[in-house]
């Protein structure tokens, strides 16, 4: 039985599915707090013939499907939620000031939607599934804290890790490609010291209000005058802060920065250049303390290996034809690359078009995507539900499915 067959064998029972789906979207929880979800889950394992590992790390889940002899593979959906005020004005859109305004409702839906597929599709593959459930993406907290609580002993050692993302895309094509697919990022803090002073005596005074607008114009030419404009690289002043009245020249100020890459050797470049500038100009404002520089919120550049992409893409070439597309590489970044980092796999993750399609079309012709398509974050974002769901299931089992036995040769 090929892929295609087995998709068309064990369809996903609909009510079930929407429903579930509208329970996670209206019950979003921030991350590392989704205490609810995590129960949800469970109760939905429940329902298969599974051994189910939780908590890992907070919120974690792992289900295991164990179906004789075969390789292992691990496909992972993360599950919170964002600090976003609703805005989509569907009836079953949360009201709590938080919101799945990035698709992890898609996502986890999706993957329990594979596992019911999977475990009434038992005589079509053979090997384990492993099913894992992340808490705490937004943050880039949840795949370093299942790592940390013992994932990769609690678990069979997996040949491969797959997953995938809702995004801007028309819904339903499924977008995958070989190499970098998400940037790499950190966030950087950086303390400005100063000497503080009356706003009326500013000679008295190491300003380092002026000493950050300084770093802030030079921060701007690293990328225009030091990256080669044929390797990508974003620098972005995401916060600025100093002082907290009108006449008095703060003791420190602080800059916190939002860098992205697809290459580690231009991240080393930049990340350089940035503390060269920074020291620079604190010295050239006459500051003897140095500065302050922290990293957080780390993003590994996401790039899918090109054997497991192969494997994966013909897969979805069988099952979806004319909608499995090239993804084009994506500016955000992922945690996902920690999960196959710890296990020492190769891994592939792809996108799923998720975008109305009336809407994307309109907006294709008249060459105004960036302009008129709602993306991920946005208290805007919905997905267009029937197409998106089931690409997004049927993506999920044929990439398992590629690994454990099915395909157009059995």
């Amino acid at each position: 039985m090929n892929i295609a067959d087995v998709l068309a064998s064990y369809p996903v029972d609909e009510a079930w599915q929407r429903e579930l789906y509208e329970w996670f979207h209206r019950n979003p929880e921030l991350s590392m707090r989704e205490e609810n979800t995590h129960a949800r889950i469970l109760e939905e394992l429940q329902r298969f013939d599974c051994e189910v590992v939780a908590p890992i790390g907070g919120y974690g889940i792992c289900a295991v499907f164990r179906n004789g002899e075969g390789p292992t593979v691990l496909f992972r959906a993360d599950f919170d939620g964002l600090p976003v005020e609703e805005a989509t004005g569907v009836e079953y859109a949360a009201a709590t000031g938080t919101m799945h305004a990035c698709g992890h409702d898609i996502h986890t839906t999706a993957l329990i939607s594979a596992c019911d597929v999977l475990d009434r599709a038992r005589e079509a593959w053979s090997g384990t599934f492993i099913a894992l459930f992340q808490p705490g993406e937004e943050t880039a907290e949840g795949a370093a804290a299942m790592v940390a609580d013992d994932l990769t002993s609690r678990v069979p050692q997996p040949e491969v890790c797959l997953g995938q993302h809702v995004m801007p895309g028309r819904a339903g094509t499924v977008m995958s490609k070989p190499g970098p697919q998400f940037a790499a990022c950190d966030s950087i803090r950086i303390r400005i010291p100063g000497r503080s002073a009356h706003g009326s005596m500013p000679h008295a005074a190491i300003d380092p209000t002026f000493t950050a607008a300084m770093i802030i114009a030079r921060l701007q030419g690293i990328v225009g005058r030091e990256v080669n404009p044929a390797d990508f690289s974003v620098v972005t002043v995401a916060s600025m802060h100093a002082g907290t009245t009108n006449n008095i020249i703060p003791g420190h100020a602080e800059l916190v920065l939002n860098c992205r890459f697809y290459s580690d050797a231009t991240k080393a470049k930049v990340y350089a250049a940035i503390e060269r500038v920074v020291r620079a100009e604190v010295a050239a404002s006459g500051c003897e303390e140095e500065p302050a520089i922290e990293f957080f919120a780390h993003g590994e550049l996401l790039t899918n290996d090109e054997r497991s992409f192969a494997t994966v893409r013909a897969a979805f070439d069988e099952a979806f034809g004319e909608e499995s597309i090239i993804a084009e590489p994506t500016t955000v970044s992922e945690d996902f690359p920690a999960l196959p980092a710890a296990f020492g796999v190769p891994y592939c993750f792809w996108l799923v078009g998720c975008t109305p399609r009336e809407q994307w079309d309109a907006a294709v012709a008249a060459d105004r995507v960036t302009e008129d398509i709602p993306v991920n974050h946005m208290p805007t974002f919905l997905p267009e539900y029937e197409p998106t769901i089931a690409a997004a299931t049927g993506a999920a089992a044929a990439s398992v499915l590629a690994y454990l036995g099915a395909s157009e040769s059995n």
